[in-house]
Formats: C-alpha cells, sequence, structure tokens
C-alpha cells in the first residue's frame, strides 16, 4: 500500500526531554506549529509516549498474524500433498505479495506514524515508497488473477483444464509482477515531484505529481477493481444457473425413478449416468473440495449403493404357511380329495419327481410361490433403485452446498477487499487536486493502515473455506482434533 502518511513534517526537538512546539508543513501546504513529545527512549515522538506504546502494539500484532497467516498458506501448497495443485500457485503468489507488504512496509510505516518524521535516509525512503506501491499492487493484481482463473474454470471447464499447465501459470504470475513493477517503478526514473533531498519540511512520502497518481491508480486499484466485479459477478450468475439446473436435474431424477420401478426397476444404471453428466460441468471456485472420480463413478455403476436389508426369506416362508393352511381348511370343508396334478417340493420321495407330499401343496401354491417370489423380487429392484436416488440425492446435496458456499465466499472477498482499499485510493486520487482538503495525519494513517490489513486477511478469506487448507494449518501448527 501506498507511504500516504502524515503530510507534515516534525522539526528536532530540544536535547532536554521536555515538550516543544516546532514549525510544521501541514497537508495544505501551510506552515503550522506542532507539538512534539518526549519519550524514556529519548527520541521525541510526533503523539504522546502511552499512545506510542498502544499504537506499537498493536501494529506489530497485525504484522505479525500477516506474516504468520501467509507463511502457513506458503507452506500449506509446499507440504500438504492435496494442496500441491497449480491453481494453488496464485494462492502462493498473492501470499508472497503480502508477506512482502508485512516485512518490508509496514515496519518502516509503524516507525514513520509514531515519530512524525524519516529517520532513514533518502535512498532507503525511495526504496520503501517503490517496495510499497510494488508489493500492494502486486497483491491486488494477483486478486485479479484469481478471480480470472476461477472465473476461467466455471466457463470453459474441459478446455482451460487442459490450458492451465504450470507453464501457463507461471506464465500469468510472473506478468502479475512485471506489471507491478511498471506501475511503481516511474517515480525511480523522475516521473515525480520529489525534493532534491528529504527533509523536515519535506517528509518521506510519495509523489502528488497528477499524471502518476492517474497513472498509478488506475493500474493499482480501479481497472483491476472493475475486472473484479464484472468477474465475480459472471461467477455468481454462473453458480446461480448451476443451481436451477440441477434442481431441475433432480426433478427429473425422480420420474426417472418412478419410470424405471414401474417397468421392474433397473433404471439405477441410467440416474447415475445422468449424474455423471451433471457433475463433468461442477464448479471449481472451491477447487481443492474433494470430487468422485470417473472410477467411482464406475464402481457405483457395477454396484450401486442399496440400503441395508432383512431377510426376506422367513417373510416368504409364513407366506407359504398361511396359504397351505387356507387351502388345507378349505380341503376340509369341501371334504374332499387332494387333486391329481398336485405336484411335490421335495421329489426325492417320488420316482418321477412328481408326487403329492404331506403338506398337501398343489400347482396353484406353487403359482403363489412364483408370485411372491416375483413380488419380491421387484420390491427388492425397487429399493436398489431407490438406494441409488438416495445417493444421488446426497451427492446433489452437497455439491449445491458447495455452490452456495461459493458464492457466499466471492461476496466477503469482494466486500473485504473495496472495504479495505477503496477509501485509500479515493484520497490518494482526491487530495493531489483538492487543495483546500486537509485531513489529519490520525485520520491519513487509519485509511492507510486499513489498505494494510487487507494483506493480513487475505490469507483467511482464501483459505478459511477450504477444508484442505484447514487440516494443512492444524498439521503445521501440531493441532490434534
Amino acid at each position: 500500500m501506498y507511504a500516504l502518511m502524515s503530510n507534515a513534517s516534525l522539526a528536532a526537538t530540544s536535547a532536554g526531554g521536555e515538550e516543544n512546539i516546532s514549525v510544521v508543513v501541514d497537508g495544505c501546504g501551510n506552515a503550522v506549529n506542532k507539538a512534539t513529545h518526549p519519550s524514556h527512549f529519548g527520541v521525541p515522538l510526533a503523539v504522546p509516549e502511552w499512545e506510542a506504546i498502544v499504537t506499537a502494539l498493536v501494529l506489530s500484532i497485525i504484522i505479525m498474524l500477516t506474516i504468520i497467516g501467509n507463511v502457513l498458506v506458503i507452506l500449506s501448497v509446499f507440504t500438504y500433498k492435496p494442496l500441491r495443485i497449480v491453481q494453488n500457485f496464485f494462492i502462493v503468489s498473492l501470499a508472497v505479495a503480502d508477506l512482502t507488504v508485512a516485512i518490508l512496509v509496514l515496519p518502516f510505516n509503524v516507525a514513520y506514524s509514531i515519530l512524525g518524521r524519516w529517520e532513514f535516509g533518502i535512498h532507503l525512503c525511495k526504496m520503501w515508497l517503490t517496495c510499497d506501491v510494488l508489493c500492494c499492487t502486486s497483491s491486488i493484481l494477483n486478486l485479479c488473477a484469481i478471480a480470472l482463473d476461477r472465473y476461467w474454470a466455471i466457463t470453459d471447464p474441459i478446455n482451460y483444464a487442459q490450458k492451465r499447465t504450470v507453464g501457463r501459470v507461471l506464465l500469468l504470475i510472473a506478468g502479475v509482477w512485471v506489471l507491478s513493477l511498471v506501475i511503481s517503478s516511474p517515480p525511480l526514473i523522475g516521473w515525480n515531484d520529489w525534493p532534491e533531498e528529504f527533509s523536515n519540511e519535506y517528509p518521506c512520502q510519495l509523489t502528488s505529481n497528477q499524471g502518476y497518481v492517474i497513472y498509478s491508480s488506475l493500474g493499482s486499484f480501479f481497472i483491476p477493481l472493475a475486472i473484479m466485479t464484472i468477474v465475480y459477478i459472471e461467477i455468481y450468475v454462473a453458480t446461480r444457473r448451476r443451481l436451477r439446473e440441477r434442481a431441475r436435474a433432480s426433478r427429473i431424477n425422480a420420474i426417472t425413478l418412478k419410470n424405471a420401478s414401474g417397468a421392474g426397476g433397473g433404471g439405477g444404471k441410467d440416474i447415475i449416468s445422468t449424474q455423471q453428466d451433471q457433475e463433468s460441468v461442477s464448479s471449481e471456485t472451491n477447487h481443492n473440495e474433494p470430487q468422485t472420480n470417473s472410477k467411482e463413478i464406475a464402481k457405483i455403476r457395477e454396484n450401486p449403493p442399496t440400503p441395508k436389508k432383512k431377510n426376506r426369506r422367513p417373510k416368504i416362508k409364513d407366506s407359504l404357511k398361511e396359504e397351505r393352511q387356507k387351502h388345507q381348511n378349505s380341503e376340509r370343508l369341501l371334504q374332499a380329495p387332494p387333486r391329481e396334478d398336485s405336484i411335490t417340493d421335495n421329489p426325492e420321495n417320488s420316482s418321477d419327481g412328481q408326487k403329492p407330499n404331506g403338506d398337501g401343496l398343489s400347482l396353484n401354491d406353487d403359482k403363489n410361490t412364483k408370485l411372491l417370489l416375483s413380488n419380491s423380487t421387484n420390491r427388492q429392484s425397487m429399493k436398489k433403485a431407490a438406494g441409488v436416488y438416495q445417493f444421488i440425492e446426497e451427492r446433489q446435496k452437497i455439491s449445491l452446498s458447495k455452490e452456495r458456499r461459493a458464492a457466499r465466499t466471492l461476496g466477503i472477498i469482494m466486500g473485504v477487499f473495496v472495504v479495505c482499499w477503496l477509501p485509500f485510493f479515493l484520497m490518494y486520487v482526491i487530495l493531489p487536486f483538492c487543495s483546500s482538503c486537509c485531513p489529519t495525519d490520525k485520520l491519513i494513517n487509519f485509511i492507510t493502515w486499513l489498505g494494510y490489513i487487507n494483506s493480513g486477511l487475505n490469507p483467511v478469506i482464501y483459505t478459511i473455506f477450504n477444508l484442505d487448507y484447514r487440516r494443512a494449518f492444524k498439521k503445521l501448527l501440531g493441532i490434534k482434533c
């Protein structure tokens, strides 16, 4: 983020350690009197000592959390196997950019905000300002690259999966950093209004050259913001469309199941085939989530999941006994001899395998048995189809849940990005063109650090919604759960 800190410079205080009044230049170019405050460290401060301690403590915590978060992201991708996929290289590049912000930019900004003046020389000042623009621009452009990657993966999944090679991804990442260097380097080669020497009258701050302000703000923020807004709107629309398509496919599967069950149950494979076609166009917004692969689908086709079923034979035997009992009762009532065409279920006692047995089971009983067995087979087929349909429903619920979570994540990404960066870039663009605009130093510092905080929130936003990253973090931190 640009080091648009205090627009005033403080004169050195006396060695006596007492509060002094010095002449400074405010944001509107006016000379004003401003007090400096002594400290127990022997260094005059721009704020009271207690405020300096609180400020240093809070900002140091932000810096440490930013460093830890981005280091965890980088280590997770390179040490946790499920995360070693090509699209996560964009996340690594983002983490590197945010890490450089925390290491190279933020500590100097803490010192500058507390002291109210630059104590590290002109050359380090220029390098600090250049790193500020370079690293923060790279962070923003990496966010834009991630948005484009997800957009291409959703709108053209088959072709982009072939194009998304390691070489192409690394080339795009290199382009992000080169573009960031192109945006940040012009002040070093003369596009600036810097003085010959930085002094108390001329604090270490970015050039207010109006041409460079427009150029850098467009390249660093406004153009990436426009791209991200359009891309995420398209992703959101595509997600909503997929939700409607899958809801419609769920109703079609229900109708297919009913028809298949009515025809004797053999529609499980067709339903699995339909589900496979739907999964082939699944979203990659959360692209580290586990997906059902073709081998799993093939196994499901060969052995469709069925609910646990109890043994049906006892019930069939009970039904046969009831039928035999009814038959025997009717024989007694009619006092009729056994039928001539009765056949046995125990052929070993008959010379031709067909003679009545002691139960008197007749040909009608055999037909009843076949009918019962046929009904039992149909019921089993229907239960198998129901099991397949239940599996499909569970898969669809999981997929829909992923899509809703992805849409919610997109909203959070854009919301945090705009809240953190828009106030700063509005201030950055307005001040060079508004001679009467004189924000206080504390307001400038607050808006500046609001942009810096985005570098600490990025590893949270882009990883906390992903199960693999959470597992990798716990493994790195030695947390067992």
